[in-house]
């Protein structure tokens, strides 16, 4: 999707209660969701009571085209805000944890695209974009596809550890849809969540719920990101998980649940399965929304592929940057493992630090709690102004060995 100048460049810096979004949205897919890109939509004038297919919500009453969140770090913005707001809860399952969390968070809708703070802690209430999202689904009746490489074996998935590996997917979100196969896509960077699409089939031995979840995933920065999908966008979004080899079971109702149109089931059926194409694919969604998805044996750095594929645009990302990290690279630097079909790829630095009105935080990727498992990125140059929410961290032995992109070549995102 296409962002407003302020709001893209707001949403690397997040740094200003200004940042806009124009309302066009478009989506890549690596399994990223990096070509989410701004286009966006009017919202539909439905009553909810009426509508049978899920929609993305910023609270229970409240149906949006799209929202992104991006939740804060526990150093920067520890807690879930003032002392009235941190009541914590476990909704959706699970118990509260004793860990260092910090569940404060900004958000943008299709209704005001402007980054604003939200109040309370993300994801444990209907009152925020994630939880009344996510209640829909979670407390409804839909079909679904919850996938995600670190269920940490709830539920446990057959030739896995506790997480799965290259050349599964390192992407993680949920697809809903009605009987008539519309629906939405929420895509998520935590680990561990959501690992149940029903209360009817809950998890076993975790829970399910932000803050409510053995692994710390509220300690470091995460994102989320939902759109409304038509039928045949709900096709495609499933294709590109296929493309991706996405970790799920079609024969495990925690995670799936298959019905709607039978062209719909039959690719729900084709999930949970290694893919072994080097193609990547992009594709238009009915929203604007452009969709890329990139197959485990492509081979080449993940946020250089996006920038090629986005018409060799200079990109500033912040992602998992940890060991073994891929640097910066200007558009001169020569890559010994790349698709010259993809075409040229601009420079691609890495942001290593924000700021959200005056309070700085790291954007790097590690285990205390000053840092970012987020996956965003935003264009710097060309005509287009690209907002991109995704699955891949810019890690690997570079310029010998990407083992990200490897371990990514299963992933999607939005641009």
């Amino acid at each position: 999707m296409e962002f407003n100048p302020i709001l893209r460049e707001k949403i690397m810096q997040i740094s200003a209660a200004s940042l806009r979004l124009k309302p066009a949205l478009r989506l890549l897919t690596s399994l990223l969701w990096i070509g989410f890109s701004p286009v966006f939509l009017t919202v539909y004038g439905y009553a909810l009571a009426e509508d049978t297919s899920p929609v993305p919500m910023i609270s229970k009453e409240h149906p949006v085209n799209w929202w992104f969140v991006f939740k804060f770090n526990a150093k920067a913005f520890p807690g879930c805000g003032t002392p009235d707001q941190d009541q914590r809860a476990c909704p959706f399952g699970g118990e509260v944890q004793s860990n260092q969390y910090g569940q404060q968070y900004v958000y943008a809708t299709s209704d005001n695209p402007v980054l604003t703070k939200g109040g309370g802690c993300v994801g444990d209430t209907t009152n925020d974009p994630v939880g009344a999202t996510f209640d829909e689904v979670y407390n409804g009746k839909f079909n679904y596809v919850v996938w995600n490489d670190q269920f940490y074996d709830d539920p446990p998935i057959h030739g896995c550890s506790n997480s799965c590996g290259s050349p599964w997917g390192h992407s993680k979100g949920m697809l809903a849809w009605g009987d008539v196969g519309e629906g939405i896509v929420l895509q998520v960077s935590t680990p561990s969540w959501p690992a149940s699409g029903s209360q009817a089939d809950s998890r076993s031995t975790d829970g399910n719920t932000l803050g409510c979840v053995k692994d710390d995933n509220v300690k470091v920065s995460q994102h989320f990101f939902s759109l409304k999908l038509s039928k045949p966008d709900v096709v495609e979004v499933l294709k590109a998980l296929i493309n991706a080899s996405v970790v799920t079971d079609p024969t495990n109702a925690q995670i799936v649940h298959n019905g709607g149109p039978a062209d719909v089931q039959n690719l729900v059926a084709q999930l949970g399965h290694k893919t072994h194409g080097k193609v990547m694919t992009r594709v238009k969604l009915s929203n604007g929304v452009e969709l890329i998805s990139k197959p485990s044996d492509l081979n080449v750095p993940p946020w250089q592929m996006v920038s090629a594929t986005l018409g060799g645009v200079s990109m500033r990302t912040a992602t998992w940057w940890a060991t073994p990290r891929i640097p910066s690279t200007t558009t001169s630097t020569s890559m010994s493992c790349w698709d010259e079909s993809l075409g040229k790829p601009g420079a691609v630095d890495i942001a290593i630090s924000g700021q959200w009105d005056g309070t700085r935080f790291g954007l790097k990727g590690g285990p205390s709690a000053d840092f970012n498992h987020a996956k965003i990125g935003v264009s710097t140059s060309g005509e287009h102004q690209y907002a991109v929410f995704g699955d891949m961290s810019q890690q690997g032995n570079y310029p010998v060995q990407i083992a990200q992109a490897v371990r990514m070549a299963g992933g999607a995102c939005f641009t």
